[in-house]
């Protein structure tokens, strides 16, 4: 299960979405966000879907990759699904006692399960393609204007790829000490819900020793670098935009103004 979870993992590669230039891809992200909570319709879904496709055959992402990172939310998605079909008011197709389904609560199911897929496959996406420190730089170049309000813009970049590349190292640790306790006699798989989580307990302290060791690691190893934040830094790889990068621009703002405007006129 834990090995299902991909999320700030990087897969290295040589395609047109691994060149494009990081700020373009948190854009695109955004456009792509933004139009996906618009869509409403067969259209508009079916215009988001075709989009996703388009990007992973780009990026050459493998779909098992993808489909792997859905599994850990799959009970948010099942529970979604559920409280959309046996709670939305609408014409009954089915009613025993409590429980019905209406045909609006297929339609919200329906439409709620595609949109979290689609969101978590097309973030995921973004980091696939995109190293940490490529993100940190495009995330830092984004939010420069904030300096101006004194606004620590590159600690919160560096804070968030930090973060965000904290994730698989934290489940491949986890991962070792539930091995090692499972050598050791311990039962992470029978008994019911609660029984489970319980047992999950006992790996809670090293993971969290681990953790914070790691952490202390880091903090010596950047004072060690002579690490004193954003001021007075210079850049290795300097972002420029390439003619890639508005032309994916352009066909992102194309997608997300035509949804709109599909949704408004009902579609």
């Amino acid at each position: 299960m834990l090995k299902d979870i991909t999320l700030g993992q990087y897969f290295p590669g040589d395609t047109p979405a691994h060149r494009l230039d990081p700020r373009t891809k948190i854009l695109l992200v955004i456009f792509y966000i933004v139009a996906l909570f618009c869509a409403k319709s067969v259209v508009t879904y079916g215009i988001m879907i075709l989009t996703l496709l388009v990007c992973v055959q780009i990026s050459k992402v493998k779909a098992g990759a993808l489909f792997r990172g859905l599994k850990p939310v799959v009970f948010i998605i099942i529970f979604t699904a559920v409280l959309n079909l046996f709670f939305t008011p609408g014409n009954y197709l089915f009613q025993w006692g409590p429980l019905h389904i209406s045909d609006a609560g297929v339609r919200m199911a329906v439409s709620m399960v595609l949109r979290i897929m689609l969101l978590i496959t097309g973030t995921f996406l973004m980091t696939y393609t995109t190293s940490p420190i490529r993100l940190t730089d495009g995330l830092e170049s984004l939010l420069n204007p904030l300096k101006r309000l004194h606004v620590p813009v590159h600690e919160l970049a560096m804070m968030m790829s930090i973060a965000l590349r904290f994730i698989p190292t934290l489940i491949e640790e986890t991962d070792k000490i539930m091995s090692a306790q499972k050598a050791r006699g311990a039962d992470f798989e029978s008994g019911n819900l609660f029984r489970k989580a319980k047992a999950l307990i006992p790996i809670l302290v090293p993971l969290f020793i681990s953790a914070f060791r790691r952490a202390d690691e880091l903090a010596v190893a950047m004072e060690c670098r002579c690490y004193h934040g954003g001021e007075g830094r210079t850049k290795l790889h300097v972002l420029k935009f390439a003619t890639r990068d508005w032309v994916a621009l352009v066909c992102g703002t194309a997608i997300m103004v035509g949804v709109i405007v599909l949704r408004q006129f009902g579609m």
